[in-house]
């Protein structure tokens, strides 16, 4: 049994105004739910975005960011004009222009990447062409495990993974790995097939390196909160 990844999921100040951002920016609708609001993909994508409110600033740079792709060089600066115009800003991280992908934040400092077209590592993926993660070899092995991506890049303590139906890769750059300073901002759901057992799963997901958490989730929630193996927080969803 291998979970599905259900979400990518943001803290965000202004739930409404971040999710109506990247939907627009993605071409996702935006459906509201009880609590946040929830963007279901239009172009194939398997995965939700979704966001939900905390009182919490953004305080460093997140573990986790998007890189988006083009088709061509035309493309990447229509998508990076297409962003400035929803309200994104343009960001410096220490990239050189020699690189050619362009950073910018969202309108809550939340870091993505405009990658430019012709990038062999993401020809075969989606728009989001990657959810790139700064972590170790050892948690990209434990995602391959969780969810039954096969490795497609492994090499100088780097790794990636990506569903065996395509679509976005997810990535690891291995060390050195930023210090951890508190709550990740994005986060993963993940849910295990309808007829199979949460429990179960979580389980399984803690004889591969995960560990139960508790964030203050309380104890009547459906989901089980849990670190993979380098502290970063997810969920396990019910089955669905």
């Amino acid at each position: 049994m291998t979970s599905n990844l259900d979400s990518v999921t943001f803290d965000a100040n202004d739930p409404e105004r971040l999710a109506r951002f990247w939907g627009a920016l993605l071409g996702w609708d935006t459906v509201a739910d009880d609590d946040g609001f929830q963007l279901v993909p239009t172009d194939g994508t398997t995965y939700r975005l979704a966001f939900y409110p905390t009182q919490e600033p953004k305080t460093g740079p997140n573990q986790t960011h998007f890189d988006l792709t083009s088709a061509t060089p035309d493309d990447q600066q229509r998508t990076v004009a297409r962003a400035l115009e929803l309200g994104a800003t343009h960001l410096d991280v220490g990239q050189t222009p020699e690189e050619g992908h362009i950073v910018l934040a969202d309108p809550e400092g939340n870091e993505f990447c405009v990658i430019p077209a012709g990038n062999n590592f993401l020809a075969d993926t989606a728009f989001i062409g990657a959810i790139n993660c700064d972590g170790t070899q050892a948690v990209g092995y434990f995602w391959s495990e969780a969810l039954g991506w096969p490795l497609v890049w492994d090499q100088d303590e780097e790794t990636a993974i990506q569903s065996p139906a395509g679509g976005s890769k997810m990535s690891w750059g291995g060390p050195p790995v930023n210090p951890k300073t508190g709550k990740n901002r994005i986060h993963l759901d993940i849910a295990p097939p309808v007829g199979t057992d949460q429990e179960a799963e979580v389980e399984r997901l803690i004889t591969l390196g995960a560990k139960r958490i508790d964030i203050g989730q309380g104890e009547d929630v459906s989901w089980v909160v849990m670190a993979d193996p380098d502290g970063n927080e997810f969920c396990v969803l019910t089955p669905r």
